[in-house]
């Protein structure tokens, strides 16, 4: 993890001090900034591996900087949140986060949640594909209708138009086209997905299902009430 680069944005001098050392300790490099504008700058000046985003910054907060920084960059980032029951968790998903940590924190539990982020955009191919169901796969391209996963390329395609995705948004697609017509639950896709050990909040699943919907179509993954989610063939 030495040459890990995580930029941490956070207005607590206390927080953001004690967290850097511990980041540290843990062989990563550590950006530490105050704000969101000093954030942003810090993040075109360095492009670090993975972003740690406090929701409550000044100037500009932190699901404004996630916007922004999705907006040039498919980074990983995870939000800081010290409410788990807030709004600000889920506009930070839908900004494009890809995991949040509720403060006050764990340190070995945050160090766990950024390893499983850095493992799965690691390797963001994920698992292969099943046997397929009504899909017809070619070389690795899976075809639903008119959209079209390429398993090996990472490449999609609705209409034969390219379509952008984070690395979480790929992953989360080729569990769905591994297993097309499939229920798969909201837990199963947070250990498969998020790499998730222990419970987490179904939330992350499904904000990023909801993103996934508005790039590949509403009707493309159906809900299941009470079991989760499904593809369409």
């Amino acid at each position: 993890m030495a040459e890990t680069h995580v930029l941490f944005v956070e207005d607590d001098d206390v927080i953001r001090e004690a967290t850097q050392l511990a980041l540290e300790r843990d062989g990563f490099a550590v950006t530490a900034m105050p704000d969101g504008l000093s954030g942003l700058e810090a993040f075109r000046a360095n492009r670090p591996d993975i972003a740690l985003l406090d929701v409550m910054l000044p100037g500009m907060d932190g699901v404004s900087l996630c916007r922004r920084i999705r907006d040039e960059s498919t980074v990983p980032v995870i939000m800081l949140s010290a409410r788990a029951d807030s709004i600000d968790v889920v506009l930070g998903l839908e900004a494009g986060a890809d995991d949040y940590v509720t403060k006050p924190f764990d340190g070995a539990v945050l160090m766990a949640r950024i390893r499983a982020v850095l493992r799965r955009f690691g390797h963001a191919g994920g698992p292969g594909a099943g046997d397929g169901g009504e899909a017809a796969a070619d070389g690795g391209v899976l075809a639903f209708g008119d959209l079209e996963v390429d398993t090996e390329g990472m490449e999609v395609r609705k209409a034969g138009a390219p379509v952008a995705l984070t690395p979480t948004e790929m992953r989360l697609l080729l569990e769905f086209s591994s297993a097309p017509g499939t229920v798969l639950s909201r837990d199963k896709l947070l250990e498969r997905v998020w790499d998730y050990g222990w419970g987490g909040d179904t939330r992350v699943v499904d904000v990023h299902v909801q993103r996934l919907r508005t790039k590949i179509g509403q009707d493309r993954i159906e809900t299941v009430r009470g079991f989760g989610y499904k593809l369409k063939g």
